[in-house]
């Protein structure tokens, strides 16, 4: 009798999980086509919806870094939900780069410090005009 519960359970968890699959491929944007645009650096996808998204290949984990003929070699995984390298051992879920995430949370950090610390002469002379307004406010203190 037990073993027939368990049966009966996984059963109606199976159809829940083919039902938010199904539903998922009827209502989320999937990869159609996928390549890498050498003259830009870039990936592009096609999306179901007719759209097409772009990103920078630099700033993928797994891609950054990675020689141009290996970032080729892109594939687009069954039913469209994710792009997979690999020889790089690397893999991007279209609704994470949709949202804007190219990595794990880690990655993302390490991309927001390292744009964050670029030099450029337009934040230099931010920087030095700041600085003459008597710099950054203090942080106030809780009460």
């Amino acid at each position: 009798m037990a073993d027939k519960s368990k049966r009966d359970a996984l059963d109606i968890e199976l159809d829940a999980a083919r039902e938010r699959g199904s539903r998922r491929r009827d209502e989320e944007p999937r990869a159609t086509a996928a390549y890498y645009d050498t003259a830009s650096g870039r990936i592009v996808v096609d999306l179901t919806n007719g759209c097409t998204f772009m990103f920078p290949a630099h700033l993928a984990q797994g891609l950054s870094g990675a020689d141009p003929e290996l970032i080729a070699e892109v594939e687009v995984e069954p039913y469209g939900f994710a792009l997979h390298w690999e020889k790089l051992d690397a893999d991007l879920t279209i609704a994470g780069l949709l949202a804007g995430m190219f990595g794990s949370k880690t990655w993302m950090a390490e991309i927001g410090r390292t744009g964050g610390s670029r030099k450029s002469e337009a934040k230099t002379a931010a920087s030095r005009a700041n600085g003459a307004k008597g710099g950054r406010p203090r942080k106030q203190q809780a009460a």
